[in-house]
């Protein structure tokens, strides 16, 4: 990968995490962008947590559903999912610091494959999602 398509890829996020309020209150940082990849982290507030006193498993869902987004959009083609799903296998607390990492499976003209792993500050995995995408064909930026 180029580091002109490299460079192109952390426009598109930045363009779109800009405008991305639910990603912002989250407190999504980005650690690292590359064409079709990213990594990104937050910290679990006390206004995640659910009626059971762990964290809601919608903020796990959300931090991915994000890391997915920046992703599979970053080449500057609009790409909306059309199938996610998740794996919870630890619990989450506040405090926590979780990292969503992406990894590309298929890159396709009109479609695109994702797994993110979610880890905790200990490394310790605390969800899997799969997400797959519909390439729209329409600039971002």
């Amino acid at each position: 990968m180029n580091t002109e398509n490299n460079e192109l890829a952390k426009s598109v996020v930045n363009e779109v995490l800009k405008n991305d309020l639910f990603s912002q209150w989250l407190g999504i940082k980005i650690l690292e962008i590359r064409e079709g990849y990213c990594r990104i982290e937050m910290t679990v507030r006390s206004e995640m947590i659910n009626g059971l006193g762990i964290v809601h498993g919608g903020i796990c869902f959300s931090l991915a559903d994000s890391a997915f987004a920046f992703a599979c959009n970053n080449r500057n083609n609009l790409s909306v999912a059309l199938d996610t799903s998740i794996n919870f296998l630890k619990a989450v607390h506040v405090a926590d610091t979780l990292t969503a990492e992406v990894r590309e499976i298929h890159n396709g003209r009109s479609t695109g494959l994702y797994q993110i792993s979610i880890t905790n500050q200990q490394k310790e995995t605390v969800a899997l999602f799969k997400g797959t995408c519909f390439r729209t064909g329409k600039k971002i930026i």
